[in-house]
């Protein structure tokens, strides 16, 4: 029998039980959907991780603070007293550095526009900010020199900030908000970067750190210094220079641990990058599982085929068919079903990754090579499904066949 002969045959028998073929297809479709709309979901979540480490600044070096142990119980990074601001003017000076923005956070501050209120968190800092994180301003300025050395009571707001007190960008800026019950003036409105929940880029309030240390922590301690590289490609050389000057600076005998730690850009896109593909690898995992029900369905389906065909068989035998001839027809059909499911599976998949993605706050789209994978996998497990039963029908004894009822 030719593989046309038998592809014709496949398919007029398939069409005698259309409802089986419709419901044993439908497992793959589930499947190959479900893959198609998952990788894009995982390669859209490390595309937009990557995209928001990418825009917290350019070839960014940050330098925390240590942490404090509190009865027993060891804090947060940061948590301790152990930089200074003229650490961070120290640092100004170590070769290789572009430029140095001290941060001294301040958390839940209140902000009150008319009778609108948001809580965030504020950040003192200098006009380095803006080249050290990659802050553009969308309107009005970012915070100067003059700000800083004179102590002015001004603010620079992010775009979700500014949402969240019921106003726009343009209608803000130049007004007055009180931060804590401070006044503040809004000078300017930074461009949106892209990022929800907690250490949104985009929900933030900068101020000169000298406003900050005089009116809200009295102290010169800061959390972090954050620092732009000339050359990542001197990141390591960078780093071990920071480190010498901070021990020194500190007073730390040889043997005694940094009382600080350096978080590197490219750490946090190594970090980012694992975390998504474990996440990929894991949506991949729960699809797999769909289209292996999938195959199983046919593999059911088939093997029901085979016991309601034995006559059929056996007299197709006993005329000169071979058990090749046999095992090609309801592998045919198995493929037949596979790729009917895989084909109307993948456009249900593209169409599917965008509200999907949207669902979950992820811009998704379908891949080729998710496509590729699903299309490739369904068809490996129609081959494989229709195997067994396959073999089961050509080793039918025709004399046996002839006899069943």
């Amino acid at each position: 029998m030719s593989l046309l002969e038998a592809l014709r045959l496949a398919v007029r028998r398939l069409r005698t039980n259309l409802l089986r073929t419709a419901l044993t297809t439908l497992g793959v479709i589930i499947g190959v959907a479900s893959l198609v709309a998952l990788i894009g979901v995982g390669e859209g979540t490390s595309a937009a991780l990557t995209s928001q480490i990418a825009g917290l600044g350019t070839n960014l070096l940050t330098v925390s603070a240590g942490s404090s142990t509190v009865g027993g119980l060891r804090g947060a990074a940061g948590s301790a007293s152990t930089l200074t601001t003229d650490d961070a003017s120290a640092l100004e000076g170590v070769e290789g550095v572009q430029a140095v923005a001290p941060e001294m956070s301040v958390s839940n501050v209140v902000l009150v526009n008319g009778r609108t209120n948001t809580t965030t968190s504020m950040t003192g800092t200098t006009p380095s900010e803006a080249t050290v994180r990659n802050y553009q301003v969308q309107v009005g300025t970012f915070l100067t020199d003059v700000d800083v050395e004179k102590g002015l009571r001004v603010a620079v707001l992010g775009p979700t900030t500014v949402a969240d007190l019921n106003t726009t960008p343009q209608g803000i800026v130049g007004s007055t908000i009180t931060i804590n019950g401070v006044p503040f003036t809004v000078i300017g409105v930074t461009q949106p970067k892209g990022g929800q929940g907690f250490n949104n880029p985009d929900d933030v309030v900068f101020a000169p750190i000298s406003a900050v240390t005089s009116r809200f922590t009295g102290a010169s301690t800061l959390r972090t210094v954050a620092i732009s590289l000339d050359n990542p490609d001197d990141l390591a050389l960078v780093e071990s220079q920071i480190t010498a000057l901070l021990r020194q600076r500190h007073a730390l005998a040889t043997t005694a641990s940094d009382d600080f730690t350096l978080a590197s850009q490219d750490q946090l896109l190594s970090v980012a990058s694992t975390t998504t593909a474990t996440l990929r690898n894991f949506l991949i995992g729960i699809a797999a599982i769909a289209l292996v029900v999938g195959g199983i369905g046919i593999a059911n389906t088939m093997l029901v085929s085979v016991r309601e065909r034995v006559r059929e068989i056996g007299t197709r035998k006993a005329i000169g068919a071979r058990r090749r001839d046999i095992s090609r027809q309801f592998l045919v059909e198995a493929v037949i079903v596979t790729l009917g499911g895989a084909v109307i599976g993948v456009l249900l998949g593209i169409a599917l990754t965008g509200p999907v993605g949207n669902a979950v706050n992820v811009p998704a789209k379908p891949s080729l090579a998710g496509i590729a994978l699903a299309f490739f996998s369904a068809l490996v497990v129609g081959v494989v499904a229709g195997y067994w039963p396959a073999r089961q029908a050509a080793r039918l004894d025709p004399v046996e066949a002839l006899r069943y009822e």
